[in-house]
């Protein structure tokens, strides 16, 4: 299975009172898909997630913006509870049938934890975490970006040995750089809003496959 990517965020005065008003700050700063937009999916647990969810929404039919999803939530205002949305942002990829950058939906999602949830686990991976999409979006396959060398990379399926044949020309490793750039351009501004929007006392990147991911991403938007 893929590596997934992620963001962390710790607030200052964060509060069950506050809790509410943070989530919906932090939700009106979220870039979902243009062709997706709005938040598709609402689960609130209490305790831990080991527990069965107290609430269950698809809204798939009648996606709700950040101001619905709190009104929703509202009704579960607990500080042993976390909520979990669900919605999707635009990140550019190669396609490696075509040789062709597109821009698509990608899921993303999006839990925001009370400080008493799951024995405050919010100390560790913050009171809102984001699971991103699939690390590649952001730092490439097979090492072909930033000053590693790909070059002995071997292909691990049938479709990435096309991927990294279409990439052996130049002109197609450039573009494939540029858009992965751009995914990273866009999560960093993202962290910008919310840095504008809440009192964040702690904002990291971080990922399943890399030991450093944000300064992967760095390095990835320094090179030429």
């Amino acid at each position: 299975m893929a590596n997934q990517a992620y963001l962390s965020v710790i607030c200052k005065e964060f509060s069950q009172e506050r809790m509410m008003e943070f989530l919906g700050k932090f939700l009106g700063t979220v870039p979902y898909s243009t062709s997706r937009p709005g938040f598709t999916r609402l689960t609130i647990r209490a305790v831990d997630a080991s527990e069965s969810p107290v609430l269950e929404e698809d809204l798939r039919a009648n996606p709700q913006d950040a101001a619905g999803i709190v009104q929703i939530a509202s009704e579960q205002l607990h500080s042993d509870s976390a909520y979990e949305i669900g919605c999707a942002w635009d990140l550019a990829t190669m396609d490696a049938a075509s040789g062709k950058a597109v821009s698509e939906p990608q899921p993303m999602d999006i839990l925001c934890r009370g400080e008493d949830y799951d024995g405050g686990e919010w100390r560790d991976r913050g009171h809102f975490e984001v699971v991103l999409g699939f690390e590649h979006f952001f730092t490439g396959h097979a090492n072909l970006l930033g000053s590693r060398d790909g070059g002995g990379t071997q292909p691990q399926s049938p479709e990435e040995a096309r991927f990294l044949e279409m990439m052996a020309w130049p002109d197609n490793l450039e573009k494939y750089q540029e858009k992965t750039r751009e995914n990273i351009r866009k999560l960093l501004d993202w962290m910008r809003r919310i840095e504008k929007a809440l009192p964040v006392e702690r904002a990291w990147l971080w990922s399943e496959g890399e030991e450093n991911f944000e300064a992967r991403l760095e390095e990835i938007v320094a090179s030429r």
